[in-house]
């Protein structure tokens, strides 16, 4: 048996040659999962202007299925979907502004790394190196470099702790 062509939008594999492979990948299957693959990574600005600009499809409508699925050139999402999508765009253009202005433009990552191990070997020594800093910049640097929080999704492991510390709910149940 030959060498055998593993397409991981499709989630198939078929003999790898020119003809086969070609097929493949200009054929409808491919570019649909290819796109639905790809859409997953949109953001929500984006979906939500692509879905206001569709007309809603009647067939979905009336009925709560549409024969096209997921490729019909109509909206299938509701008012209450569009509405939550909205705030979610917004949401997510806050988290964006706010990341920005916590930027500190005149600092690099490598002045921040210096920093870091000044700090460091300070205190490796019982020296007070936070008290020269804070009389120096006028303010405490925070542990992340400021390029890092200009990042947006960073999984909740990889993000500072807030100011005024964790919020604990007195009644949650785990499990």
């Amino acid at each position: 048996m030959g060498r055998r062509y593993y397409c991981d939008y499709c989630d198939r594999s078929f003999q790898d040659n020119m003809h086969n492979r070609k097929k493949h990948l200009y054929g409808v299957q491919h570019q649909r999962a290819k796109k639905a693959w790809f859409d997953h990574f949109r953001d929500s600005a984006a979906i939500l202007y692509d879905e206001q600009a569709k007309k809603p499809c009647r067939k979905f409508l009336q009925k709560g299925i549409c024969d096209f699925g997921p490729n019909c050139r109509f909206s299938h999402m509701s008012e209450e979907d569009l509405a939550n999508l909205k705030r979610q765009a917004e949401d997510e253009r806050q988290r964006k502004e706010d990341s920005e202005d916590r930027i500190v433009p005149e600092r690099t990552v490598e002045q921040w790394l210096t920093r870091r191990e000044k700090r460091r070997t300070a205190l490796s020594s019982k020296g007070d190196l936070k008290d020269k800093e804070d009389s120096e910049g006028g303010r405490i640097d925070s542990d992340v470099p400021p390029q890092l929080l200009s990042i947006l999704d960073l999984p909740p492991s990889l993000l500072p702790p807030p100011p005024d510390g964790w919020k604990v709910k007195l009644n949650t149940e785990w499990g």
